[in-house]
């Protein structure tokens, strides 16, 4: 079976222990969006492995992972989270699988990057990755590809600074290089799992424009950037955390605020790690936006929900989910697309019990308290999409399954 893993929300879901949990029933995991500007961590036992590039499935020494056809590249970043890996005592060698057709994101990247979000009337907060600039150039038909490197026609036309700064790394990618397509073929049939980067209300489409990033974050993205047919997707999982989170600049309308709040996203932020895996920024923290998860469900035609993060509401007496907006005076039910009501809503809430015990220990949905089984139930019924698994801890072991994907 394909399955695709996507985030539901503004990315920092928690895709990357979800792909790591489930990629023991695949054999290959493919990540076909975005770039070194994403950052994912898989805790196993004492181990905490923080990726940007590498699909979260490296650490399952049995499977293959591809760098897919829709992700920016960059090779420097690459190599020095391989070495890591190295280090760690991960053996990738041979399980690294790159498409030729992917592009690279140049090391001037960086820099153009972080020069034109300054001069934006409206900045971004770009991880300054180089992203947004490969992708534009792709668009633009100036990008380079991974097979580039190997074109003498392409490779001489080069500057002095690209070549530079590239020539280190050709002969290491030569080996990894693949064509996806044919390869996914000629082994079918195999289980593919999908990783996608960031998530649905950061993609260029579909996402809060302009605050968004520069590559496909939904689902519809995971056939193009595999490079494979939309029939061979079997199975779509969408992640949400039990709040919100979001990283950078744009409209947020859950957010908490502390003359509402008070010390809320203070507590959250540090009971979930919220800084950014690859920034080290730390998140804006909110509410469950559950009008956004259901906008989430639709876009992405999502089979079923991870939620994660459960965990970190185990001591709050309260907890509230943001079910509508007020804009003037008026109820919305509805996601907006307009920039103007997503910055002037105003969260509507509906408040639940809390439990007040710790849940990490569960294995079984039975096994959770009956106010977490509540909370769980109602956001099934409002999105209209079932909870499959529930992640009550960072590490592998601490999640439960109510239906196998």
């Amino acid at each position: 079976m394909n399955l695709v893993i996507i985030g539901a929300q503004w990315g920092d879901e928690g895709k990357g222990k979800i792909v790591d949990f489930l990629a023991a029933e695949s054999d290959i995991v493919l990540r076909y969006s975005g770039g070194a500007n994403a950052g994912h961590t898989v805790v196993i036992g004492e181990k905490t492995y923080k990726l940007h590039l590498i699909p979260s499935g490296i650490t399952h020494a049995d499977k293959r992972v591809v760098l897919g056809s829709g992700m920016v590249i960059d090779l420097e970043s690459l190599f020095s989270e391989l070495n890591g890996l190295s280090s760690q005592g991960i053996n990738w060698q041979g399980r690294v699988l790159i498409s030729g057709r992917a592009h690279l994101v140049l090391p001037r990247y960086r820099d153009l990057d972080r020069e034109m979000d300054s001069k934006r009337k409206l900045p971004i907060g770009t991880t300054g990755r180089g992203i947004g600039v490969a992708y534009g150039m792709k668009a633009n038909r100036d990008g380079i590809r991974v097979v580039d490197l190997f074109d003498s026609s392409i490779w001489e036309k080069l500057s002095a600074e690209d070549r530079a700064a590239l020539e280190p790394f050709r002969e290491k990618v030569r080996e990894m290089v693949v064509d996806i397509t044919y390869l996914l073929d000629k082994e079918k049939p195999v289980n593919i799992l999908f990783e996608g980067a960031q998530g649905t209300l950061l993609d260029i489409d579909s996402g809060t424009y302009p605050y968004v990033s520069s590559g496909v974050s939904c689902a519809s993205g995971a056939a193009i950037g595999a490079g494979i047919g939309p029939k061979d997707i079997d199975r779509i999982l969408g992640v949400f955390k039990a709040y919100s989170s979001r990283v950078g600049n744009g409209p947020f309308p859950s957010e908490f605020n502390r003359d509402r709040d008070g010390d809320l996203e203070s507590i959250i932020r540090e009971l979930g790690r919220e800084y950014g895996v690859t920034t080290g920024r730390p998140r804006r923290c909110g509410y469950l936006d559950l009008a956004a998860l259901k906008y989430g469900c639709l876009t992405n035609s999502i089979d079923a929900l991870v939620m994660t993060h459960l965990d970190v509401y185990d001591e709050m007496e309260e907890i509230s989910v943001c079910t509508s907006y007020d804009f003037k005076g008026k109820e919305y039910f509805n996601f907006p697309a307009s920039l103007e009501m997503l910055e002037g809503a105003k969260p509507l809430l509906r408040s639940f019990k809390g439990w007040r015990q710790d849940i990490s220990g569960c294995r079984r949905y039975e096994d959770l308290p009956v106010e977490a089984r509540e909370y769980l139930e109602f956001i099934e019924e409002y999105t209209e999409t079932p909870i499959d698994i529930i992640s009550v801890g960072y590490r592998r072991e601490e999640t439960i399954v109510r239906k196998d994907p």
